[in-house]
């Protein structure tokens, strides 16, 4: 399982949302190039960035930052928050982005992911986040009509690859990931499942390990690691134990 540490970005700062709230913020780093490396230099495999600034306007105002930490590291890189068009995403795998991470404009207008699917099959990642066991969008804010494992299973008939899944009631609580909507999810679709929210010690991490899904593909963390709850060098040996 892959261990991804977490790099969101608001106003060029690594900082943290609390459940996706942005008048709920803390701030970590003011130098995120210095951040990503450092997870690098601790064993990442791959680096999860959110731009928070595109994910509430539509706009995304840390692309310069995004392919600041593209040049600076060896790992790949996958990125998401206010991507809602082709050119978008055009640019941002021409800047090394390797996986480019859908939301809004994917559950608002579903025709779209067909459209870049076609292009890049294996560089488009959705990212379902989810609050009652259905899908919100741009930025957490917005109640959609569809259920969780209804769109997953839609977006897998498309030719989806890549699924994120977010509990957005357990995200930034350091309570432990949603495991029982986490493995309906991995029963009801066969895509790559990375598992978002709430992780907050190793031992979540060994429970996830557990769930031994042939398609949960890894674990993002976030503000475990930037508040010392988890060693990360520790937490990526513990995903890199087979059962």
């Amino acid at each position: 399982m892959i261990l991804f540490p977490a790099i969101d970005l608001k106003n060029g700062k690594v900082v943290r949302l609390l459940q996706g709230r942005f008048e709920d913020v803390t701030q970590y780093a003011t130098n995120p190039v210095t951040v990503a490396q450092k997870w690098e230099s601790l064993g990442a495999q791959w680096l999860h960035i959110v731009d928070l600034d595109g994910a509430q306007t539509g706009q995304m105002n840390n692309m310069e930052w995004i392919f600041n930490i593209v040049r600076s590291v060896k790992i790949p890189v996958q990125v998401g928050g206010g991507v809602r068009s082709e050119e978008v995403i055009a640019k941002l795998i021409e800047g090394g982005v390797t996986r480019v991470i859908l939301g809004t404009r994917v559950i608002e207008d579903i025709n779209f992911l067909g459209d870049v699917l076609a292009k890049w099959p294996d560089r488009i990642a959705v990212s379902l986040d989810h609050s009652g066991g259905y899908v919100v969008t741009r930025g957490w804010v917005v109640m959609s009509q569809w259920a969780v494992v209804d769109l997953a299973k839609k977006l897998e008939q498309l030719g989806l690859k890549y699924l994120i899944s977010t509990n957005v009631a357990m995200d930034g609580m350091l309570k432990g990931p949603d495991f029982d909507g986490l493995q309906e999810l991995l029963r009801a679709v066969k895509v790559s499942v990375i598992a978002s929210g709430g992780i907050s010690c190793l031992d979540d991490l060994k429970k996830l390990m557990e769930i031994n899904s042939p398609n949960l593909l890894g674990a993002i963390t976030g503000k475990a690691i930037y508040e010392d709850k988890i060693d990360f060098s520790e937490a990526v040996k513990v995903c890199s134990t087979k059962g």
